[in-house]
């Protein structure tokens, strides 16, 4: 068993799953989807892509690609999140908190293509 590849799908499967419970529930209810999940998200995603910067053949460039579409989407989502809640005077609206809740949908679907890709990867591998 290699140790480096269990870290790498570990961090991999749990972004997706911590990103995966900020996303569910009603999108415009800021009660249902916590803060500190969407923040463990953004933690989790940054350190799946900081480990997927070693590998240099195709399936790890795209590795990285969704990983870094990924960040970018939970980012802007925090960004929002914190004008909601510090900058503006409205606060989270329903319709500020549908605009986060959609950021981190499409981080999410970056994170299932690249579970689909670590499991493709997986049953791909050939011992030689």
């Amino acid at each position: 068993m290699n140790l480096e590849k269990v870290v790498f799908g570990f961090f991999v499967l749990l972004a997706a799953t911590l990103n995966f419970g900020f996303f569910i529930g009603d999108i415009d209810n800021p009660v249902v989807h916590n803060r500190y999940e969407l923040f463990a998200a953004v933690v989790v995603n940054l350190i799946a892509t900081v480990l997927k910067f070693g590998d240099r053949t195709q399936i790890g460039a795209v590795h990285l690609a969704t990983s870094l579409v990924a960040d970018l989407q939970l980012i802007s989502a925090a960004l929002v999140y914190g004008y909601a809640v510090y900058v503006s005077t409205a606060g989270i609206t329903p319709g500020t908190m549908a605009s986060i809740v959609s950021l981190s949908g499409g981080a999410l679907l970056a994170n299932l293509v690249s579970v689909v890709l670590l499991v493709v990867e997986t049953v791909s591998f050939h011992r030689g």
